[in-house]
């Protein structure tokens, strides 16, 4: 629940060079993880609950931070992805998404909409 609310404070509160260290170093595009992502999906699982016992509601960005945050300090391999629509679909506030992979898949942040992914970071 710390993570999660540090991470919100952080994005909503200081500017994005106070917080940058959080996310690790840029990865190239064709960049994947390794391992089963079982543990970032248990990591992942802490999030959410702690999210949904909040007072007050947190968006995509801090929890995939606060996952990323976890992760690395448990030397779980993940990437914290950033990710925009198509130029089509955009027009409003949600046109940003961030989300977390481990073991080729998404471990928090999974939503059905078209996102591609503009930075990763390890």
């Amino acid at each position: 629940m710390l993570w999660l609310c540090l991470s919100r404070l952080a994005v909503e509160r200081l500017p994005f060079r106070r917080w940058r260290s959080l996310l690790g170093a840029p990865m190239s595009a064709g960049s994947r993880t390794d391992g089963d992502g079982a543990q970032a999906v248990e990591l992942a699982a802490s999030v959410e609950r702690a999210a949904a016992r909040l007072p007050f509601h947190t968006k995509c960005l801090p929890r995939a931070l606060a996952l990323h945050a976890m992760m690395r300090r448990r030397r779980v391999p993940g990437v914290l992805v950033i990710g925009v629509l198509d130029g089509q679909s955009r027009g409003d506030l949600e046109d940003l998404h961030a989300w977390v992979e481990a073991g080729g898949s998404i471990a928090i942040g999974a939503i059905d909409a078209p996102f591609h992914p503009i930075v990763r970071f390890g």
